[in-house]
């Protein structure tokens, strides 16, 4: 049933603050230089601080790390699983870089089976390491990217890699089926004929970690679209698959796909479907009192709760106008960097990296919390503008994220300056997990990738996590707890 304008505000009118506070709006407040508004006010903080500071949240302080790569807390550990140029695929061929979007799932005798996406654009010209065409694997020979099979053991350590699909471009995030595949996402609009391409990139292909066979004459799933994905999650209870968009020139969209009637989710089925098979719609998102969102940095304050309703795609498959484009002003919500998302607490957890001058408000981070069946899409975590990216402490610019079997999230930062892995838990502090030390700049001008792929152990013991560039997989354990 759709929730429309006028009955999302008769249900504010009625219920007052009951709709702000529906669902668990109050988890997930700011981070370190967040945005003050909606978090508790003084009083509130006075009553709960013998409470608060009776729950020691995070591990302590990140300890420098001797060998230059990874700070941890005291107590932690981590393995280099794959790096790019020095591991090698069972082919023989090294480990392809830029590591992304990342997935595990259980495997054999304790192990465990990692889908590894590679974010490489363009031409294989332009990259020392692609990855390798292997023999029936290859969508798009002239494409870079795709993805790699990577299986550890039970205690992190590396047993073998191999090619899961190649010849696809710009694989970014992505993410994992409750019938164990995993779907990985181009984040590119790439016609046959640009940029070197000789097919036609922007889709959405299936992998499956464990049937080798079942990956051979890769198909992209066009019913989802063809546009700048990020990533993807599964509704396990309706079969709806939710979608991001990281664009701008307009801002991006998050859509949802509805399966055709009949239609039964399993491994392999995605990619049977017809290119315009089932329904494709975008997001319109309307507050308390029936008034239009523009754009998702309009909210500022935690807490704030939108209606969602849905607005059908015109032209799914971009054929003469990119999807973001073919909607007019006031048909859709946009948002600038819709990246990673995670299902967790019945719904969807979206992410929404920052906000500039292309956006009404700017902002270094946005975490959203989309209850499909309130159909509500509420601000959990908000972080104002990092002045000093450089300075070690201040979280910006969320990327990929999980939900923490010990509660919470913890999040790949992709910002400026100093990169972290970081936790967030329910009652709005923040606590950092790890710090990138790779300096691939130079001593006067420092640089440090983006960490992607943050993604746990089915058995909820190791924390895995890659640095982008060059491409290094990390395998984390320690004394977790819960938060």
């Amino acid at each position: 049933m759709t929730l429309s304008r006028r009955d999302f505000a008769k249900r504010s009118a009625f219920t007052g603050a009951g709709v702000v506070l529906a669902g668990s709006v109050g988890v997930l407040a700011s981070a370190p230089g967040a945005l003050a508004d909606g978090m508790p006010d003084a009083e509130d903080a006075r009553d709960g601080q013998e409470t608060r500071a009776a729950r020691r949240i995070g591990y302590g302080p990140l300890r420098p790390d001797p060998a230059g790569l990874l700070a941890l807390p005291a107590g932690f550990s981590y393995r280099v699983i794959t790096r790019t140029g020095v591991t090698k695929l069972e082919s023989g061929e090294p480990t392809p870089s830029h590591h992304d979007g990342t997935a595990a799932f259980e495997g054999r005798r304790g192990t465990v089976l990692l889908v590894n996406n590679h974010e490489l654009k363009g031409p294989r010209s332009g990259w020392k390491h692609p990855v390798p065409l292997a023999e029936g694997l290859v969508y798009d020979p002239a494409a870079s990217g795709g993805c790699t099979v990577v299986e550890v053991a039970r205690h992190g350590e590396h047993v073998a890699e191999w090619v899961g699909i190649a010849g696809t471009s710009t694989n970014c995030a992505g993410g994992s089926t409750p019938w164990g595949t995993w779907l990985t996402c181009e984040e590119t609009e790439d016609k046959a004929g640009q940029n070197g391409m000789t097919k036609d990139h922007g889709y959405v292909f299936e992998v499956d970690p464990y049937d080798r066979r079942a990956n051979r004459a890769p198909r992209p799933v066009k019913a989802l679209g063809r546009y700048a994905h990020e990533a993807v999650v599964v509704d396990p209870g309706r079969g709806h698959l939710y979608l991001t968009e990281d664009a701008s020139g307009p801002n991006g969209l998050f859509y949802r796909w509805t399966p055709p009637t009949g239609f039964r989710h399993g491994r392999g089925r995605l990619r049977t479907l017809a290119d315009g098979a089932g329904a494709l719609q975008a997001f319109t998102c309307y507050d308390s009192g029936g008034r239009f969102v523009d754009d998702l940095s309009r909210a500022t304050r935690v807490g704030t709760v939108y209606g969602v309703d849905w607005a059908d795609v015109p032209d799914r498959d971009a054929r003469t106008t990119s999807v973001r484009k073919q909607f007019k002003d006031g048909q859709v919500t946009r948002a600038r960097k819709l990246e990673g998302m995670w299902w967790g607490d019945g719904g969807v957890y979206v992410v929404s990296s920052f906000a500039r001058d292309e956006s009404p408000v700017q902002h270094d981070g946005q975490v959203w919390f989309y209850n499909p069946r309130r159909r509500t899409l509420t601000l959990k975590v908000l972080l104002g503008v990092n002045k000093d990216p450089g300075r070690d402490g201040a979280f910006d610019g969320p990327d990929n994220i999980t939900v923490s079997p010990y509660g919470g999230l913890v999040i790949a930062e992709d910002g400026e300056g100093v990169q972290h892995l970081f936790g967030a838990v329910d009652d709005g502090r923040t606590y950092p997990i790890a710090r990138n030390e790779l300096n691939i700049g130079t001593p006067e001008k420092p640089e440090f990738s983006e960490f992607t792929g943050v993604t746990f152990s089915p058995d909820g013991r190791t924390l895995f996590a890659n640095i982008q560039e060059p491409g290094i997989m990390l395998a984390i354990s320690g004394p977790w707890r819960r938060h």
